[in-house]
């Protein structure tokens, strides 16, 4: 099958993450027939503050609003197999791991995961309290992936974007998306 990939962005702090995401994804569209994003309003706005733009809206996949619910991968027919939320706040991690389904984002994770489909939740917030750890239990549990905002430091990266690639590089690479990256002892 080929991969159809859904990117949530939600309004935790970390949009770095999400832009260097689209722009990998992009790099590699050959490994992939559909990429589509649904972004919050807070996401926006972090957007914004974060790197002094508004050029989510700048690349070339297709963009859904967070309350369309006729969005394609908001059923398991569509046959999504990859939903990577990136950053994931922790209020859409407890929405997820509780099966809330009160937006496209939650909706899109509880189909990936009732489908047995690979979903990968890039969480930013830190530290954890009780809940954000058993929240984490109860998506890994379920299928899903934690994958912390926690950058490598093994490649020495020289720049804020060379450390968070170090980030989504480990995303991509737990999703089956081969991208060029640094790689232990190689």
């Amino acid at each position: 099958m080929s991969n159809k990939i859904v990117i949530a962005i939600t309004g935790a702090s970390g949009s770095i993450y999400a832009k260097l995401l689209l722009e990998k994804l992009l790099q590699v569209n050959e490994q992939w027939v559909a990429l589509d994003v649904v972004m919050s309003n807070n996401a926006k706005e972090v957007w914004k503050t974060e790197l002094g733009n508004e050029g989510y809206s700048d690349y070339p996949v297709r963009y859904f609003d967070k309350n369309d619910f006729m969005a394609p991968f908001a059923s398991g027919s569509a046959q999504y197999n990859i939903m990577i939320v990136v950053p994931c706040s922790m209020g859409t991690l407890g929405r997820i791991a509780s099966g809330v389904s009160d937006d496209l984002v939650t909706r899109a994770a509880d189909v990936v995961l009732k489908e047995r489909r690979k979903l990968v939740l890039v969480v930013r917030d830190t530290p954890y309290n009780l809940i954000h750890i058993r929240n984490m239990e109860t998506v890994t549990l379920a299928g899903g992936i934690i994958c912390p905002a926690t950058p490598s430091f093994y490649s020495r990266p020289a720049t804020i974007e060379e450390v968070a690639a170090t980030v989504v590089d480990r995303v991509l690479d737990l999703v089956g998306i081969t991208v060029k990256t640094y790689r232990w002892k190689e």
